[in-house]
């Protein structure tokens, strides 16, 4: 059944990077998550597409050693590849839209 999401700018999860499970593709989940607090660095087991739909975060990532950052704001998107290394810090409240591999951390 089709499916229109009218309430993105007032969702907010009980805990920072809770989410709402949106729909899964083909092995990929959908999310939509609310945080205020930084998430881990990390490193997918697959691609993941992040695509900030409110607020701002600085999402800092390791290339060739370096720590880098970039500020996505929103509809931006940023794609961290398999065995990128990376980590979302909010600027206060945001709202992110994530799709990647279905039990991916």
């Amino acid at each position: 059944m089709p499916q229109a999401i009218t309430d993105v700018a007032e969702f907010r999860a009980d805990r920072a990077w809770g989410a709402r499970d949106l729909v899964e593709i083909d092995g990929a989940s959908v999310r939509l998550h609310w945080t205020d607090q930084p998430y881990r660095w990390h490193v997918n087991d697959g691609a993941e597409a992040f695509v900030v739909l409110a607020g701002e975060v600085d999402m800092h990532f390791r290339r060739d050693g370096r720590e880098e950052c970039v500020r996505p704001k929103p509809s931006d998107i940023f794609i961290a590849e398999v065995g990128d290394e990376h980590v979302a810090h909010p600027i206060g409240e945001a709202r992110i839209l994530v799709v990647e591999r279905s039990g991916s951390v």
